[in-house]
């Protein structure tokens, strides 16, 4: 849909140096500025998605959480919120992992979906892909699948498709840079 990926290139701002010098943040805060693009980014997934066997939608904190539940809305599926450790006031289940710059833990409550649902794993921007590997290991320590991922924003350059191509192949990316 190249009429998409235009539309939300042109809305997403460039942040020189952000979080820290020499890294070009890709802001996607101006779209939500914009109702009908908005809506638009939903339908596309939506379009994108109609294959495809979806019981539950994981947004990964804190931008997944955007886009993700309204999807989750159009698609008629729950929603829930991958969170950073600590965040959560139930019983979780956690999963460490490595980034670039350090080492963080995500989590989700234990009863964010039943055994052997088919989960999509959302999240704003695809970089590296280290999040949502590790939201796909606990998916799958959890008893469920990963149906696919579907993201607003790609950095194709950091080959995050390439890393988790090996658990889904099917990977949603609007706008690619």
């Amino acid at each position: 849909m190249p009429m998409i990926e235009d539309a939300i290139k042109n809305a997403v701002r460039d942040i020189p140096d952000f979080p820290k010098p020499g890294i070009v943040f890709k802001d996607i805060t101006p779209i939500l500025k914009d109702p009908a693009l908005c809506e638009s980014i939903v339908e596309a997934f939506a379009q994108k998605l109609k294959h495809t066997d979806i019981d539950v939608i994981a947004g990964v904190e804190s931008r997944g959480f955007l886009f993700g539940l309204m999807l989750a809305t159009k698609l008629g599926v729950p929603f829930v919120p991958v969170r950073k450790a600590g965040k959560l006031p139930y019983t979780i289940r956690q999963k460490a992992y490595e980034l670039e710059y350090g080492s963080a833990t995500i989590e989700m409550h234990i009863d964010a979906f039943e055994p052997g649902a088919h989960v999509l794993i959302h999240d704003d921007l695809l970089a590296t892909g280290g999040t949502v590997l590790a939201a796909s290991e606990l998916i799958h320590e959890m008893g469920g699948t990963v149906a696919g991922f579907a993201f607003v924003v790609g950095l194709g350059f950091l080959n995050g498709a390439e890393r988790i191509k090996p658990i889904n192949d099917n990977i949603i990316i609007l706008a690619d840079y």
